[in-house]
């Protein structure tokens, strides 16, 4: 089944570097000092800055696009039944796989995602992207913070809800690319990704 369109393979790929990148020197930032030094910190901030500032252009890209092309009916779902879907999916990937049960949720014609994967990628595309990246650009703008929030310094909240959002996005990508290896082969999802058939 052909099921990435070139445009979804390249944004993928675009946004897979750039986040790399954000973890990369988002670390370098976070933990630079005499002892530590993955990069130099002004080479850190400039890449960065740049990077966040692309992959919010990525990101409108990736909405008008799920608006405009057939792709965004991947992420509609019922509501009603959905937890015990992803459930059932994630028992999956814990036990079944391991025991060679058939995928409860096949990818098919019309369903690319399992249930598990939907609620994965909203709450990751439409929940923690808008999260670092308005906070990230808020930090770009320290001068039109408020004071304080919440009675912390307005500067050290935006920042750690950023850190925390970076983390979860961080986490997102391990599990990302180990579930990706689950496949028929550890690499028949990665070949997905490059020739767009399943």
């Amino acid at each position: 089944m052909y099921i990435y369109p070139v445009w979804v393979r390249i944004w993928h790929l675009v946004n897979a570097l750039l986040i790399i990148a954000l973890v990369v020197t988002g670390l370098s930032l976070q933990y630079s000092g005499s002892d530590f030094i993955l990069m130099p910190f002004k080479s850190s901030v400039t890449i960065h800055n740049t990077s966040g500032l692309l992959l919010c252009a990525s990101f409108i890209y990736y909405l008008l696009a799920n608006h405009f092309t057939s792709n965004g009916q991947y992420y509609h779902f019922k509501s009603k039944g959905m937890i015990g879907r992803a459930l059932k999916q994630a028992r999956y990937y814990s036990y079944g796989v391991f025991k060679k049960e058939e995928p409860p949720f096949p990818v098919k014609v019309g369903r690319k995602f399992n249930p598990l994967q939907k609620l994965s990628y909203l709450f990751v595309m439409y929940l923690l992207m808008p999260a670092v990246i308005i906070t990230g650009i808020a930090m770009l703008f320290p001068d039109l913070l408020p004071d304080r929030i919440f009675g912390i310094l307005g500067i050290h909240f935006i920042d750690l809800i950023h850190i925390i959002t970076g983390f979860c996005l961080s986490v997102f990508l391990v599990v990302h690319i180990y579930i990706c290896t689950l496949g028929n082969t550890p690499s028949s999802n990665f070949k997905s990704m490059i020739n767009g058939w399943h």
